[in-house]
């Protein structure tokens, strides 16, 4: 019974793992259509110069968050090359 719970376990886990470019590109397009949406409201929020300054933050957040997923997926990748497959 254990044997299978942990099993299916380690399936759902598997979900949550980004395998290749294009997950990561779908996970970064949406994290940007939430960075924008946040953005307008900010911009409703907090008219003028300080809303465009928190929209901005808002987008140059996911750009950053993008760039970390790239950045760790072509690492993991080099990793896994170097010492061969785990588990």
């Amino acid at each position: 019974m254990l044997n299978r719970t942990t099993n299916m376990m380690r399936k759902i886990g598997r979900l949550f793992i980004i395998k290749n470019r294009i997950e990561a590109f779908a996970i970064i397009y949406a994290l940007a259509l939430g960075g924008a949406e946040r953005g307008k409201h900010y911009l409703v929020s907090f008219p003028g110069f300080g809303g465009r300054m928190l929209f901005v933050a808002a987008m140059v957040a996911v750009f950053m968050a993008g760039a970390k997923i790239l950045d760790a997926l072509t690492y993991e990748r080099k990793e896994t090359r170097d010492t061969g497959p785990t588990a």
